[in-house]
């Protein structure tokens, strides 16, 4: 064991010459010590307190105008639903707006000719979404219930969030930060040497949420009667540093 930690230890220290002879090219050391880089990844958990979805209406019809006209009346409705259902003004945002032609479908021929021969519009369809954040997730199975009886066809999520991630994230850094000095120390051991200082920290990481419940509801649906259960389980977070050590003989 105490070779292989000496294997390690020594493929990951850097000479001492090699950071010393410039100070911009790197930090500078005392003579005879040496440079060890390690990475490490610390963790925190959190209950989600945020529901992220969406929810909106397809609309078609013969025209462009009318298409917007019906689409706009039925958006109204389900931005209403969701005030209702105590969703706060500023958590709802449109994230989509489209008007698109609808063509006829074209079809061969035995002649080899093709029906019609021009690709002929024959309608319009709107898509209108917004994107909600629901903060109190234990009511979202009720709010997408209430949302489909207003007439929303397009509904999607939940993505699981924290409103407030940073005290967690911090607990991350301090573990991860942790992880690195004792893995160091081990390092350091079976070399004989000793921890001097930490000459650098570089960082990287974010949330990493479990996989999500994905719903998505039609239009033949919106009779269905009671909301299925939503479970938020936890969100991880993490942070990953890299840590450049001083390393000294004991």
């Amino acid at each position: 064991m105490k070779s292989a930690l000496l294997a390690a230890a020594a493929a990951l220290m850097l000479p001492a010459a090699a950071a010393a002879h410039d100070v911009a090219s790197g930090p500078v050391i005392a003579p005879g010590n040496t440079l060890l880089s390690l990475s490490a990844e610390g963790t925190s958990t959190r209950k989600p307190d945020l529901a992220v979805f969406s929810a909106g209406v397809k609309s078609q019809a013969k025209t462009a105008g009318a298409a917007l006209t019906a689409n706009a009346a039925d958006m109204n409705k389900v931005v209403a639903a969701l005030k209702a259902a105590g969703i706060a003004e500023r958590d709802i945002q449109t994230s989509n707006l489209s008007l698109n032609p609808i063509y006829q479908p074209q079809r061969s021929l035995p002649d080899g000719t093709i029906d019609p021969p021009e690709p002929r519009i024959i309608g319009y369809q709107v898509n209108n979404t917004v994107t909600v954040k629901q903060r109190n997730i234990a009511q979202y199975g009720k709010v997408i219930d209430t949302l489909v009886g207003a007439g929303a066809n397009q509904v999607s999520g939940p993505g699981f969030q924290m409103d407030k991630p940073d005290a967690a994230q911090d607990e991350a850094r301090t573990d991860a930060v942790r992880k690195a000095r004792a893995r160091a120390q081990l390092y350091a051991s079976a070399a004989g040497l000793k921890v001097v200082r930490i000459l650098s920290i570089s960082e990287g990481g974010g949330y990493s949420p479990p996989p999500q419940p994905m719903y998505r509801v039609a239009v033949a649906e919106a009779a269905m009667s009671a909301p299925s259960p939503v479970a938020a389980g936890e969100l991880s977070l993490n942070s990953n540093v890299t840590v450049l050590f001083e390393l000294a003989p004991q």
